[in-house]
Protein backbone atom coordinates (compact mmCIF):
# COMPACT_ATOMS: atom_id res chain seq x y z
CA UNK A 1 0.00 0.00 0.00
CA UNK A 2 2.85 2.37 0.85
CA UNK A 3 4.49 1.57 -2.49
CA UNK A 4 1.26 2.28 -4.36
CA UNK A 5 0.79 5.58 -2.49
CA UNK A 6 4.36 6.62 -3.26
CA UNK A 7 3.83 5.87 -6.93
CA UNK A 8 0.68 7.98 -6.99
CA UNK A 9 2.46 10.89 -5.32
CA UNK A 10 5.35 10.65 -7.78
CA UNK A 11 2.95 10.58 -10.69
CA UNK A 12 0.88 13.47 -9.34
CA UNK A 13 3.86 15.67 -8.45
CA UNK A 14 6.17 14.63 -11.27
CA UNK A 15 6.49 15.89 -14.82
CA UNK A 16 3.07 14.49 -15.70
CA UNK A 17 1.15 15.64 -12.61
CA UNK A 18 -1.72 16.82 -14.78
CA UNK A 19 -2.36 13.38 -16.31
CA UNK A 20 -4.34 11.94 -13.38
CA UNK A 21 -6.50 15.06 -13.38
CA UNK A 22 -7.37 15.04 -17.06
CA UNK A 23 -10.79 13.60 -17.67
CA UNK A 24 -11.98 11.50 -20.58
CA UNK A 25 -13.52 12.88 -23.75
CA UNK A 26 -17.15 13.88 -24.14
CA UNK A 27 -19.68 13.71 -21.35
CA UNK A 28 -17.25 11.97 -18.99
CA UNK A 29 -14.94 14.95 -19.19
CA UNK A 30 -17.78 17.39 -18.58
CA UNK A 31 -19.05 15.30 -15.66
CA UNK A 32 -15.54 15.16 -14.18
CA UNK A 33 -15.16 18.93 -14.39
CA UNK A 34 -18.59 19.49 -12.83
CA UNK A 35 -17.72 17.06 -10.03
CA UNK A 36 -14.44 18.88 -9.38
CA UNK A 37 -16.32 22.17 -9.21
CA UNK A 38 -18.90 20.71 -6.82
CA UNK A 39 -16.20 19.20 -4.62
CA UNK A 40 -14.68 22.67 -4.27
CA UNK A 41 -17.62 23.64 -2.04
CA UNK A 42 -15.99 21.72 0.79
CA UNK A 43 -13.53 24.63 0.99
CA UNK A 44 -16.25 27.02 2.16
CA UNK A 45 -18.60 27.39 5.14
CA UNK A 46 -19.56 25.37 7.05
CA UNK A 47 -16.81 22.83 6.17
CA UNK A 48 -13.69 24.97 5.54
CA UNK A 49 -11.80 21.97 4.13
CA UNK A 50 -9.86 24.29 1.82
CA UNK A 51 -6.97 21.86 1.09
CA UNK A 52 -9.42 20.18 -1.31
CA UNK A 53 -8.67 23.03 -3.71
CA UNK A 54 -5.20 21.55 -4.27
CA UNK A 55 -7.10 18.85 -6.13
CA UNK A 56 -10.03 20.63 -7.73
CA UNK A 57 -8.43 23.81 -9.11
CA UNK A 58 -5.55 21.87 -10.71
CA UNK A 59 -8.21 19.64 -12.28
CA UNK A 60 -9.62 22.68 -14.09
CA UNK A 61 -6.11 23.81 -15.00
CA UNK A 62 -5.20 20.37 -16.37
CA UNK A 63 -8.30 20.18 -18.52
CA UNK A 64 -7.62 23.61 -20.01
CA UNK A 65 -4.34 22.13 -21.19
CA UNK A 66 -6.08 19.11 -22.66
CA UNK A 67 -8.47 21.45 -24.44
CA UNK A 68 -5.57 23.16 -26.17
CA UNK A 69 -4.06 19.81 -27.18
CA UNK A 70 -7.16 18.16 -28.64
CA UNK A 71 -8.64 20.82 -30.87
CA UNK A 72 -7.58 23.07 -33.70
CA UNK A 73 -6.10 26.42 -32.62
CA UNK A 74 -9.15 28.38 -33.74
CA UNK A 75 -11.35 26.38 -31.37
CA UNK A 76 -9.03 26.49 -28.36
CA UNK A 77 -10.76 29.41 -26.67
CA UNK A 78 -14.17 27.82 -27.09
CA UNK A 79 -12.94 24.50 -25.70
CA UNK A 80 -11.43 26.26 -22.69
CA UNK A 81 -14.66 28.20 -22.12
CA UNK A 82 -16.67 24.96 -22.19
CA UNK A 83 -14.31 23.36 -19.67
CA UNK A 84 -14.56 26.41 -17.44
CA UNK A 85 -18.35 26.48 -17.73
CA UNK A 86 -18.75 22.88 -16.60
CA UNK A 87 -16.44 23.44 -13.65
CA UNK A 88 -18.34 26.61 -12.73
CA UNK A 89 -21.70 24.89 -13.14
CA UNK A 90 -20.74 22.19 -10.64
CA UNK A 91 -19.24 24.82 -8.32
CA UNK A 92 -22.40 26.94 -8.19
CA UNK A 93 -24.85 24.02 -8.30
CA UNK A 94 -23.33 22.59 -5.13
CA UNK A 95 -22.92 26.03 -3.58
CA UNK A 96 -26.44 27.29 -4.30
CA UNK A 97 -28.62 24.17 -4.13
CA UNK A 98 -30.33 25.68 -1.07
CA UNK A 99 -32.04 28.30 -3.25
CA UNK A 100 -34.51 25.58 -4.18
CA UNK A 101 -35.81 25.54 -0.60
CA UNK A 102 -37.41 28.96 -1.10
CA UNK A 103 -39.68 27.55 -3.81
CA UNK A 104 -41.08 24.98 -1.38
CA UNK A 105 -42.39 27.56 1.10
CA UNK A 106 -45.45 27.92 -1.13
CA UNK A 107 -44.90 24.80 -3.18
CA UNK A 108 -48.38 24.89 -4.69
CA UNK A 109 -47.48 28.20 -6.38
CA UNK A 110 -43.72 28.10 -6.93
CA UNK A 111 -42.77 24.43 -6.60
CA UNK A 112 -42.67 23.88 -10.36
CA UNK A 113 -39.97 26.57 -10.64
CA UNK A 114 -37.60 24.83 -8.22
CA UNK A 115 -35.64 22.67 -10.72
CA UNK A 116 -35.48 25.61 -13.13
CA UNK A 117 -34.09 28.02 -10.54
CA UNK A 118 -31.62 25.45 -9.21
CA UNK A 119 -30.10 24.98 -12.68
CA UNK A 120 -30.58 28.31 -14.46
CA UNK A 121 -28.80 30.39 -11.81
CA UNK A 122 -25.69 28.14 -11.59
CA UNK A 123 -25.65 27.97 -15.39
CA UNK A 124 -25.63 31.75 -15.63
CA UNK A 125 -22.98 32.24 -12.95
CA UNK A 126 -20.81 29.59 -14.62
CA UNK A 127 -20.41 31.97 -17.56
CA UNK A 128 -17.97 33.94 -15.41
CA UNK A 129 -15.84 30.82 -14.89
CA UNK A 130 -16.03 30.16 -18.63
CA UNK A 131 -14.76 33.67 -19.25
CA UNK A 132 -11.90 33.12 -16.81
CA UNK A 133 -10.87 29.89 -18.53
CA UNK A 134 -11.04 31.32 -22.05
CA UNK A 135 -9.13 34.45 -21.00
CA UNK A 136 -6.42 32.31 -19.45
CA UNK A 137 -5.85 30.34 -22.65
CA UNK A 138 -5.91 33.55 -24.70
CA UNK A 139 -3.18 35.07 -22.54
CA UNK A 140 -1.10 31.91 -22.12
CA UNK A 141 -1.72 29.30 -24.85
CA UNK A 142 0.56 26.69 -23.24
CA UNK A 143 1.00 25.47 -19.70
CA UNK A 144 3.59 26.98 -17.39
CA UNK A 145 4.00 29.65 -14.74
CA UNK A 146 2.59 32.31 -17.07
CA UNK A 147 -0.63 30.34 -17.47
CA UNK A 148 -0.97 29.95 -13.70
CA UNK A 149 -0.54 33.70 -13.28
CA UNK A 150 -3.09 34.29 -16.03
CA UNK A 151 -5.65 31.98 -14.42
CA UNK A 152 -5.21 33.60 -11.00
CA UNK A 153 -5.66 37.03 -12.59
CA UNK A 154 -8.69 35.85 -14.57
CA UNK A 155 -10.30 34.35 -11.46
CA UNK A 156 -9.87 37.61 -9.57
CA UNK A 157 -11.30 39.78 -12.34
CA UNK A 158 -14.25 37.53 -13.19
CA UNK A 159 -15.17 37.10 -9.53
CA UNK A 160 -15.14 40.90 -9.23
CA UNK A 161 -17.37 41.11 -12.30
CA UNK A 162 -19.74 38.53 -10.80
CA UNK A 163 -20.10 40.76 -7.77
CA UNK A 164 -20.93 43.87 -9.83
CA UNK A 165 -22.61 43.04 -13.17
CA UNK A 166 -26.39 43.50 -13.17
CA UNK A 167 -27.31 43.48 -9.48
CA UNK A 168 -24.21 41.48 -8.54
CA UNK A 169 -24.08 38.19 -6.64
CA UNK A 170 -20.70 37.68 -4.92
CA UNK A 171 -21.67 34.45 -3.15
CA UNK A 172 -18.88 31.94 -2.42
CA UNK A 173 -16.20 34.06 -4.05
CA UNK A 174 -13.06 31.91 -4.25
CA UNK A 175 -11.19 34.07 -1.73
CA UNK A 176 -13.52 32.94 1.08
CA UNK A 177 -11.64 29.64 1.05
CA UNK A 178 -8.80 31.43 2.86
CA UNK A 179 -10.95 33.02 5.59
CA UNK A 180 -10.79 30.18 8.09
CA UNK A 181 -9.40 29.92 10.70
CA UNK A 182 -9.77 33.43 12.13
CA UNK A 183 -6.06 34.18 11.85
CA UNK A 184 -6.26 33.83 8.05
CA UNK A 185 -9.51 35.79 7.88
CA UNK A 186 -7.68 38.94 8.99
CA UNK A 187 -6.05 39.24 5.55
CA UNK A 188 -9.44 40.26 4.18
CA UNK A 189 -8.85 43.55 5.98
CA UNK A 190 -5.63 43.95 4.01
CA UNK A 191 -6.47 42.95 0.42
CA UNK A 192 -10.25 42.35 0.44
CA UNK A 193 -12.04 39.24 -0.73
CA UNK A 194 -11.12 39.76 -4.40
CA UNK A 195 -7.46 40.17 -3.52
CA UNK A 196 -7.72 36.93 -1.52
CA UNK A 197 -9.18 35.27 -4.61
CA UNK A 198 -5.98 35.95 -6.56
CA UNK A 199 -3.86 34.77 -3.63
CA UNK A 200 -5.93 31.59 -3.29
CA UNK A 201 -5.62 30.73 -6.98
CA UNK A 202 -1.84 31.12 -6.79
CA UNK A 203 -1.52 29.07 -3.60
CA UNK A 204 -3.55 26.17 -5.02
CA UNK A 205 -2.06 26.15 -8.55
CA UNK A 206 1.49 27.50 -8.56
CA UNK A 207 3.19 24.87 -6.33
CA UNK A 208 2.35 21.95 -8.59
CA UNK A 209 3.47 23.79 -11.71
CA UNK A 210 6.76 24.82 -10.10
CA UNK A 211 7.31 21.26 -8.88
CA UNK A 212 6.70 19.95 -12.40
CA UNK A 213 9.28 22.35 -13.81
CA UNK A 214 11.79 21.28 -11.18
CA UNK A 215 11.29 17.61 -12.06
CA UNK A 216 11.39 18.33 -15.79
CA UNK A 217 14.62 20.31 -15.56
CA UNK A 218 16.24 18.31 -12.80
CA UNK A 219 16.70 21.48 -10.76
CA UNK A 220 15.92 21.26 -7.07
CA UNK A 221 15.59 25.01 -6.80
CA UNK A 222 12.23 24.86 -8.56
CA UNK A 223 10.99 22.40 -5.96
CA UNK A 224 12.15 24.71 -3.21
CA UNK A 225 10.26 27.50 -4.97
CA UNK A 226 7.18 25.25 -5.13
CA UNK A 227 7.23 24.72 -1.37
CA UNK A 228 7.92 28.40 -0.78
CA UNK A 229 4.96 29.38 -2.98
CA UNK A 230 2.70 27.72 -0.41
CA UNK A 231 4.49 28.49 2.82
CA UNK A 232 5.42 32.11 2.11
CA UNK A 233 1.93 33.54 1.48
CA UNK A 234 0.40 31.49 4.30
CA UNK A 235 3.16 32.67 6.62
CA UNK A 236 2.57 36.31 5.64
CA UNK A 237 -1.17 35.90 6.16
CA UNK A 238 -0.62 34.23 9.52
CA UNK A 239 1.80 36.96 10.61
CA UNK A 240 -0.60 39.72 9.62
CA UNK A 241 -3.45 37.86 11.29
CA UNK A 242 -1.56 37.53 14.56
CA UNK A 243 -0.68 41.22 14.42
CA UNK A 244 -4.29 42.20 13.76
CA UNK A 245 -5.68 39.88 16.43
CA UNK A 246 -3.25 41.39 18.90
CA UNK A 247 -4.46 44.95 18.42
CA UNK A 248 -5.98 46.43 21.56
CA UNK A 249 -9.42 48.03 21.21
CA UNK A 250 -9.42 51.82 21.12
CA UNK A 251 -12.87 52.37 22.64
CA UNK A 252 -15.67 50.56 24.44
CA UNK A 253 -19.30 51.14 25.31
CA UNK A 254 -21.44 50.17 28.24
CA UNK A 255 -24.61 50.00 26.14
CA UNK A 256 -26.38 46.64 26.33
CA UNK A 257 -28.35 45.22 23.43
CA UNK A 258 -30.81 42.36 23.13
CA UNK A 259 -31.06 40.40 19.88
CA UNK A 260 -34.31 38.50 19.38
CA UNK A 261 -34.50 35.31 17.31
CA UNK A 262 -38.14 34.11 17.15
CA UNK A 263 -37.55 31.22 14.70
CA UNK A 264 -40.84 31.66 12.86
CA UNK A 265 -41.74 29.15 10.14
CA UNK A 266 -41.49 30.84 6.77
CA UNK A 267 -44.72 29.17 5.66
CA UNK A 268 -46.54 31.05 8.45
CA UNK A 269 -44.71 34.36 8.49
CA UNK A 270 -46.65 36.13 5.74
CA UNK A 271 -50.09 34.68 6.43
CA UNK A 272 -52.43 37.34 7.93
CA UNK A 273 -54.00 34.91 10.42
CA UNK A 274 -50.60 34.37 12.10
CA UNK A 275 -49.37 37.95 12.26
CA UNK A 276 -50.82 38.84 15.66
CA UNK A 277 -49.32 35.72 17.26
CA UNK A 278 -45.94 36.33 15.63
CA UNK A 279 -45.93 39.96 16.74
CA UNK A 280 -46.74 38.90 20.31
CA UNK A 281 -43.85 36.39 20.25
CA UNK A 282 -41.44 39.18 19.35
CA UNK A 283 -42.82 41.36 22.16
CA UNK A 284 -42.52 38.54 24.70
CA UNK A 285 -38.96 37.61 23.69
CA UNK A 286 -37.96 41.26 23.98
CA UNK A 287 -38.85 41.15 27.69
CA UNK A 288 -37.20 37.76 28.31
CA UNK A 289 -33.57 37.26 29.29
CA UNK A 290 -31.49 34.60 27.51
CA UNK A 291 -31.96 32.26 30.48
CA UNK A 292 -35.73 32.37 29.98
CA UNK A 293 -36.62 34.60 32.91
CA UNK A 294 -38.79 37.67 32.43
CA UNK A 295 -36.77 40.81 33.16
CA UNK A 296 -38.73 43.45 31.20
CA UNK A 297 -35.51 44.34 29.33
CA UNK A 298 -34.06 46.13 32.34
CA UNK A 299 -30.74 47.76 31.49
CA UNK A 300 -31.16 47.16 27.75
CA UNK A 301 -30.45 50.15 25.49
CA UNK A 302 -31.46 48.58 22.18
CA UNK A 303 -33.67 45.65 21.20
CA UNK A 304 -33.04 44.22 17.73
CA UNK A 305 -35.62 42.26 15.75
CA UNK A 306 -34.80 40.50 12.44
CA UNK A 307 -35.73 41.36 8.86
CA UNK A 308 -39.49 41.70 8.26
CA UNK A 309 -40.20 40.88 11.90
CA UNK A 310 -43.35 42.94 11.29
CA UNK A 311 -44.54 41.81 7.84
CA UNK A 312 -47.11 44.59 7.84
CA UNK A 313 -47.06 48.41 7.99
CA UNK A 314 -46.51 49.24 11.70
CA UNK A 315 -46.41 52.98 11.03
CA UNK A 316 -50.01 52.66 9.85
CA UNK A 317 -51.12 50.46 12.76
CA UNK A 318 -51.89 52.42 15.99
CA UNK A 319 -52.42 49.20 17.95
CA UNK A 320 -48.95 47.92 17.02
CA UNK A 321 -47.36 51.24 17.94
CA UNK A 322 -49.13 51.23 21.31
CA UNK A 323 -47.97 47.67 22.05
CA UNK A 324 -44.37 48.54 21.15
CA UNK A 325 -44.52 51.64 23.36
CA UNK A 326 -45.79 49.65 26.34
CA UNK A 327 -43.12 46.99 25.80
CA UNK A 328 -40.14 49.36 25.63
CA UNK A 329 -38.54 50.32 28.94
CA UNK A 330 -37.44 53.90 29.50
CA UNK A 331 -34.36 54.92 27.51
CA UNK A 332 -34.57 51.83 25.27
CA UNK A 333 -34.99 51.73 21.50
CA UNK A 334 -36.47 49.03 19.27
CA UNK A 335 -34.80 48.47 15.90
CA UNK A 336 -36.91 46.17 13.75
CA UNK A 337 -37.26 44.91 10.24
CA UNK A 338 -40.68 45.91 8.91
CA UNK A 339 -42.56 47.02 5.82
CA UNK A 340 -43.02 50.71 5.09
CA UNK A 341 -45.81 52.02 2.91
CA UNK A 342 -45.72 55.31 0.98
CA UNK A 343 -49.15 55.95 -0.58
CA UNK A 344 -49.47 56.96 -4.20
CA UNK A 345 -49.50 60.64 -5.07
CA UNK A 346 -50.16 62.69 -8.17
CA UNK A 347 -46.58 62.31 -9.41
CA UNK A 348 -45.65 58.77 -8.32
CA UNK A 349 -47.21 55.37 -7.65
CA UNK A 350 -47.49 53.67 -4.28
CA UNK A 351 -44.13 52.52 -2.90
CA UNK A 352 -43.51 49.66 -0.46
CA UNK A 353 -40.10 49.31 1.17
CA UNK A 354 -38.32 46.52 3.03
CA UNK A 355 -37.11 48.65 5.92
CA UNK A 356 -35.41 48.92 9.27
CA UNK A 357 -37.45 51.12 11.59
CA UNK A 358 -36.47 52.48 15.00
CA UNK A 359 -38.92 53.26 17.81
CA UNK A 360 -38.57 54.98 21.17
CA UNK A 361 -40.77 54.47 24.24
CA UNK A 362 -44.07 56.22 24.64
CA UNK A 363 -47.78 55.63 24.16
CA UNK A 364 -47.88 55.13 21.28
CA UNK A 365 -44.22 54.34 20.47
CA UNK A 366 -42.32 57.22 18.95
CA UNK A 367 -41.02 56.58 15.43
CA UNK A 368 -37.44 57.87 15.33
CA UNK A 369 -35.91 57.06 11.95
CA UNK A 370 -35.64 54.34 9.37
CA UNK A 371 -33.64 52.82 6.56
CA UNK A 372 -35.05 51.46 3.29
CA UNK A 373 -33.22 48.56 1.69
CA UNK A 374 -31.25 49.71 -1.35
CA UNK A 375 -29.98 46.43 -2.83
CA UNK A 376 -33.00 44.26 -3.56
CA UNK A 377 -32.98 40.54 -4.36
CA UNK A 378 -34.07 39.88 -7.96
CA UNK A 379 -36.96 37.39 -8.25
CA UNK A 380 -37.30 37.51 -4.44
CA UNK A 381 -38.21 41.16 -3.87
CA UNK A 382 -38.76 42.35 -7.42
CA UNK A 383 -38.89 41.10 -10.98
CA UNK A 384 -36.84 42.46 -13.85
CA UNK A 385 -39.38 43.88 -16.31
CA UNK A 386 -41.82 43.84 -13.40
CA UNK A 387 -44.97 45.06 -15.19
CA UNK A 388 -44.55 42.82 -18.24
CA UNK A 389 -43.86 39.67 -16.22
CA UNK A 390 -46.81 40.37 -13.92
CA UNK A 391 -49.07 40.74 -16.96
CA UNK A 392 -48.15 37.23 -18.13
CA UNK A 393 -48.80 35.83 -14.63
CA UNK A 394 -45.37 35.68 -12.99
CA UNK A 395 -44.59 37.06 -9.55
CA UNK A 396 -41.59 37.23 -7.21
CA UNK A 397 -41.38 35.04 -4.11
CA UNK A 398 -42.60 37.85 -1.84
CA UNK A 399 -45.79 38.02 -3.97
CA UNK A 400 -46.02 41.79 -3.46
CA UNK A 401 -47.79 43.32 -6.43
CA UNK A 402 -45.41 45.73 -8.13
CA UNK A 403 -42.42 44.50 -6.09
CA UNK A 404 -40.52 46.36 -3.42
CA UNK A 405 -39.07 49.79 -4.10
CA UNK A 406 -35.38 50.46 -3.64
CA UNK A 407 -34.23 53.01 -1.07
CA UNK A 408 -31.88 55.89 -1.87
CA UNK A 409 -28.10 55.67 -1.94
CA UNK A 410 -25.59 56.32 -0.51
CA UNK A 411 -26.68 54.32 2.50
CA UNK A 412 -26.68 56.40 5.67
CA UNK A 413 -26.50 55.35 9.31
CA UNK A 414 -29.01 54.84 12.08
CA UNK A 415 -28.18 57.05 15.05
CA UNK A 416 -29.44 55.06 18.05
CA UNK A 417 -29.73 57.01 21.33
CA UNK A 418 -27.35 55.60 23.92
CA UNK A 419 -25.69 53.32 21.35
CA UNK A 420 -24.28 55.40 18.50
CA UNK A 421 -24.30 55.33 14.72
CA UNK A 422 -24.82 51.92 13.12
CA UNK A 423 -24.49 50.96 9.45
CA UNK A 424 -27.76 49.18 8.50
CA UNK A 425 -27.66 46.13 6.24
CA UNK A 426 -30.76 44.15 5.33
CA UNK A 427 -30.28 40.54 4.27
CA UNK A 428 -27.73 40.02 1.50
CA UNK A 429 -26.59 43.65 1.50
CA UNK A 430 -23.89 42.27 3.83
CA UNK A 431 -22.39 40.34 0.90
CA UNK A 432 -20.94 43.28 -0.99
CA UNK A 433 -17.32 44.16 -0.13
CA UNK A 434 -16.60 47.87 0.06
CA UNK A 435 -20.32 48.75 0.01
CA UNK A 436 -21.42 48.02 3.57
CA UNK A 437 -20.29 51.43 4.85
CA UNK A 438 -21.32 54.30 2.58
CA UNK A 439 -21.68 57.18 5.05
CA UNK A 440 -18.87 59.72 5.37
CA UNK A 441 -18.54 59.14 9.11
CA UNK A 442 -17.29 55.75 10.25
CA UNK A 443 -20.09 53.98 12.18
CA UNK A 444 -19.94 52.34 15.59
CA UNK A 445 -20.85 48.89 14.23
CA UNK A 446 -22.46 47.01 11.35
CA UNK A 447 -26.12 46.12 11.90
CA UNK A 448 -27.37 43.20 9.80
CA UNK A 449 -30.94 41.88 9.95
CA UNK A 450 -31.96 38.98 7.78
CA UNK A 451 -34.55 36.27 7.25
CA UNK A 452 -32.84 33.12 6.03
CA UNK A 453 -35.93 31.10 6.94
CA UNK A 454 -36.60 30.86 3.20
CA UNK A 455 -33.68 28.44 2.85
CA UNK A 456 -34.20 25.94 5.64
CA UNK A 457 -31.49 24.21 7.64
CA UNK A 458 -28.98 24.14 4.79
CA UNK A 459 -25.50 25.47 4.04
CA UNK A 460 -27.00 28.72 2.69
CA UNK A 461 -27.63 30.50 6.03
CA UNK A 462 -24.26 29.32 7.34
CA UNK A 463 -22.45 30.68 4.28
CA UNK A 464 -24.35 33.95 4.61
CA UNK A 465 -23.29 34.30 8.24
CA UNK A 466 -19.63 33.62 7.47
CA UNK A 467 -19.52 36.17 4.66
CA UNK A 468 -21.07 38.75 6.99
CA UNK A 469 -18.25 38.08 9.46
CA UNK A 470 -15.70 38.82 6.74
CA UNK A 471 -17.32 42.24 6.20
CA UNK A 472 -16.61 42.99 9.88
CA UNK A 473 -12.92 42.20 9.31
CA UNK A 474 -12.72 44.29 6.13
CA UNK A 475 -14.13 47.32 7.94
CA UNK A 476 -12.64 46.76 11.40
CA UNK A 477 -16.13 47.05 12.87
CA UNK A 478 -18.17 44.75 15.11
CA UNK A 479 -21.28 43.10 13.67
CA UNK A 480 -24.68 42.84 15.34
CA UNK A 481 -26.82 40.29 13.53
CA UNK A 482 -30.46 39.29 14.00
CA UNK A 483 -31.90 36.47 11.90
CA UNK A 484 -35.42 35.11 12.05
CA UNK A 485 -34.38 31.47 12.45
CA UNK A 486 -30.61 31.82 12.72
CA UNK A 487 -27.83 32.57 12.74
CA UNK A 488 -28.06 35.54 15.13
CA UNK A 489 -24.81 36.69 16.65
CA UNK A 490 -22.54 39.33 18.11
CA UNK A 491 -19.25 39.37 16.20
CA UNK A 492 -16.24 41.47 17.12
CA UNK A 493 -14.13 43.56 14.74
CA UNK A 494 -11.80 40.58 14.19
CA UNK A 495 -14.72 38.52 12.87
CA UNK A 496 -14.65 36.38 16.00
CA UNK A 497 -18.01 35.14 17.27
CA UNK A 498 -18.65 36.31 20.82
CA UNK A 499 -22.26 35.14 21.23
CA UNK A 500 -24.44 33.09 18.91
CA UNK A 501 -27.89 31.58 18.52
CA UNK A 502 -27.79 28.51 16.29
CA UNK A 503 -30.18 27.65 13.49
CA UNK A 504 -33.82 27.13 14.46
CA UNK A 505 -33.26 28.29 18.04
CA UNK A 506 -35.96 30.33 19.77
CA UNK A 507 -34.39 32.80 22.15
CA UNK A 508 -32.39 35.97 22.65
CA UNK A 509 -28.86 37.28 23.15
CA UNK A 510 -27.83 39.98 25.62
CA UNK A 511 -24.45 41.60 25.07
CA UNK A 512 -22.42 44.74 25.06
CA UNK A 513 -21.25 46.09 21.74
CA UNK A 514 -17.65 45.08 20.98
CA UNK A 515 -15.26 47.96 20.34
CA UNK A 516 -14.17 49.19 16.95
CA UNK A 517 -10.60 48.69 15.79
CA UNK A 518 -8.45 51.05 13.73
CA UNK A 519 -9.71 50.95 10.17
CA UNK A 520 -7.70 48.35 8.20
CA UNK A 521 -6.18 48.99 4.77
CA UNK A 522 -9.23 47.71 2.90
CA UNK A 523 -11.58 50.05 4.77
CA UNK A 524 -9.54 52.99 3.42
CA UNK A 525 -8.49 51.74 -0.02
CA UNK A 526 -11.28 49.35 -1.00
CA UNK A 527 -10.75 47.34 -4.17
CA UNK A 528 -7.85 49.55 -5.26
CA UNK A 529 -5.66 47.00 -3.42
CA UNK A 530 -7.05 44.25 -5.64
CA UNK A 531 -6.52 46.45 -8.70
CA UNK A 532 -2.88 46.99 -7.69
CA UNK A 533 -2.35 43.23 -7.29
CA UNK A 534 -3.93 42.61 -10.69
CA UNK A 535 -1.79 45.28 -12.34
CA UNK A 536 1.36 43.73 -10.82
CA UNK A 537 0.44 40.32 -12.25
CA UNK A 538 -0.22 41.88 -15.66
CA UNK A 539 3.27 43.40 -15.59
CA UNK A 540 4.86 40.07 -14.60
CA UNK A 541 3.01 38.27 -17.41
CA UNK A 542 4.06 40.93 -19.92
CA UNK A 543 7.72 40.69 -18.87
CA UNK A 544 7.68 36.89 -19.00
CA UNK A 545 6.09 36.79 -22.44
CA UNK A 546 8.51 39.36 -23.79
CA UNK A 547 11.46 37.42 -22.37
CA UNK A 548 10.23 34.17 -23.91
CA UNK A 549 9.88 35.83 -27.32
CA UNK A 550 13.52 36.87 -27.42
Amino acid sequence: MITAASALVRRYAGTDWQVPLRFAHGWRRFAGLAFAGALSMLAFAPFFAWPVLWLTLPALYANLESSAERVAPRATLWAAAVAGWWFGFGYHLAGLYWIGEAFLVEAHIFGWLRPIAMTIMPAGLALFTALAAASTVAIAPSRGVTRVLALALAFGITEWLRGHILSGFPWNVLGYALTAPDVLMQSAGLVGIYGLTVVAALIFLLPLELWRLGTLRGDGRWRIAAIASVLAPLAVMTGYGLYRLGLAPIEATGARIRIVQPSILQSEKWRPEHQRRIFDEHLALSLTAPDGTTDNAAGIAMILWPEAAMPFFPLDQPIALSDIGRMLPAHAVLVSGALRNVPASADRPRMVYNSLLTFGPGTPAQYLQGYDKTHLVPFGEYLPLQRFLEIIGLEQLSRLRGGFASGPEPRGTLDIPGVGKLAPLICYEALFPGRVVQAAERPRALLNVTNDGWFGDTTGPRQHFHMSRVRAVEEGLPLLRAANNGISSVVDAHGKVELLLKMNTHGSIDAGIPPRLPAPVYAHAGDSVFIAISFAIVLIIAVRKRTLLR
